[in-house]
């Protein structure tokens, strides 16, 4: 049984969906006869381009098109694995070659983008000076890694993305023809999947066309392809921009434990965030991009309680406090008062409230690896002093070196840095670390391959 994505392959024009752009000045050159030696389609894959590009040069020869067919005067050629100047050579002297049926000889290159240096300086060649019966039609889903000099060559069109409602409606007619019984909801969930792809929408629905005898339903195809409900997805955003960190932990282990992957969650909250964006949820999606193997489950707890902020309670008096905190960073916890001589202000200490976040913040900028590893100390800001204690041996090790502790006091000129040793934790001071939040959130599951601390 063919698949539905070659089965609707579009045969003519007039049949493109979502390409005016494109097929519109196409078809006028065509009628007008004014062709050009060389086309370069580029846009996102799944989008029409190889299909256009056979169309244009079946009406340009005057061919019959059907999708199975064979010219000896169309050539196709993958970019990706005939890259070499070798190719591009034994492509030159084909090309010499007067065409046999039709009027012209036309090489249709894929990825052109995969070519090496010296194949597009070949190709470069063919297309200044062009044997008058060949026509060049080039493909490409990176248009900025092909060189100008073949793009200024070239009548370029873009493609673009099929839009959700107009790829609902297109689904809905092929459902129609195959005679799969399915919802608008359903469709529409399709759609979103497939990013605005023809190929990947068309093979979804196939995939899912299956689902059931009977109507297939909204309910069906999002347990069938582990999707979170778009009502959950709203929640844990909405958790995000209050501050909710212990909604955010439930939500998120609920999800995780129904079969949702943390990838395809990600995916599902950076698509809401960019259809309703808003000041409080966009510093989110940098972090949800960034969700993937190893740990996906950490990195997408990470990535929804480190963008939250905690506005800090102001301080009781100008009296400058010691103060222990926590790796929830939630609430500072007084340990004792002194009178102090109050340090010059910085970025990380204002209103005698240390800022931990934007101390983490400033050194990821400077250092992933130190970064880390502060994920898995306690600390107090005494006076001009900031006291790490560190949760394991190699952590002291990693933050005690010099190196390190310079790229510390970058961030925070002229605080003195105290790494304490294994077993010392101040006065009233929790000691679990991020990383137990982590693992107790995600029931046990976040280990690295030897069954110890991803961050290790």
């Amino acid at each position: 049984m063919k698949a539905l994505y070659r089965k609707y392959r579009p045969l003519k024009l007039a049949d493109v969906i979502g390409q005016d752009q494109v097929t519109r000045p196409l078809a006028s050159s065509l009628k007008s006869g004014k062709i050009s030696h060389a086309y370069l389609f580029i846009g996102p894959r799944g989008c029409g381009k190889t299909s256009v590009a056979r169309i244009l040069a079946h009406e340009v020869n005057g061919f019959k098109y059907k999708a199975e067919d064979s010219y000896v005067d169309i050539v196709e050629i993958d970019g990706a694995s005939n890259r070499g100047i070798d190719d591009i050579r034994e492509l030159r002297e084909k090309a010499a070659i007067a065409p046999t049926a039709g009027k012209y000889k036309i090489y249709i290159i894929d990825e052109v983008h995969m070519l090496t240096p010296p194949a597009f300086n070949a190709l470069l060649k063919t297309l200044e000076e062009p044997p008058s019966h060949v026509i060049f039609i080039l493909a490409t889903t990176d248009a900025h890694k092909v060189p100008i000099t073949i793009t200024s060559r070239t009548q370029v069109y873009t493609f673009k993305l099929c839009d959700v409602d107009a790829m609902t409606e297109f689904l809905k007619s092929i459902a129609e023809k195959e005679k799969i019984a399915i919802d608008d909801d359903a469709l529409k969930i399709i759609a979103r999947r497939g990013g605005g792809s023809f190929r990947d929408s068309l093979s979804l629905l196939d995939q899912l066309s299956t689902l059931s005898d009977d109507k297939i339903t909204k309910d069906m195809v999002v347990s069938a392809m582990g999707l979170p409900d778009d009502e959950k997805i709203d929640n844990i955003l909405s958790q995000y921009t209050s501050g909710d960190l212990a909604g955010i932990s439930a939500s998120l282990k609920d999800l995780l434990l129904s079969g949702v992957k943390p990838e395809t969650l990600s995916e599902e909250m950076i698509k809401k965030i960019i259809e309703n964006p808003s000041a409080s949820v966009l510093p989110l999606l940098s972090k949800l991009a960034d969700v993937k193997a190893p740990f996906p489950e950490a990195r997408l707890l990470v990535a929804l309680t480190s963008g939250v902020e905690v506005v800090p309670k102001p301080a009781p008096s100008p009296v400058l406090q010691q103060t222990a905190v926590n790796m929830d960073r939630k609430t500072p916890t007084s340990v004792a008062k002194k009178e102090s001589p109050a340090a010059e202000p910085t970025r990380a200490a204002t209103q005698n409230v240390f800022d931990w976040q934007s101390f983490l913040d400033d050194v990821k900028e400077l250092n992933d690896a130190v970064y880390s590893q502060l994920l898995k100390c306690d600390y107090v800001i005494d006076g001009g002093t900031l006291n790490l204690y560190p949760q394991k041996k190699i952590v002291k090790a990693i933050l005690s070196r010099d190196n390190n502790k310079m790229i510390l006091n970058k961030v925070v000129p002229g605080v003195k840095i105290v790494v304490h040793e294994i077993g010392d934790h101040p006065e009233n001071t929790k000691t679990d670390t991020m990383i137990d939040k982590i693992s107790d959130i995600m029931g046990g599951r976040v280990q690295n391959d030897r069954g110890g601390n991803p961050f290790e």
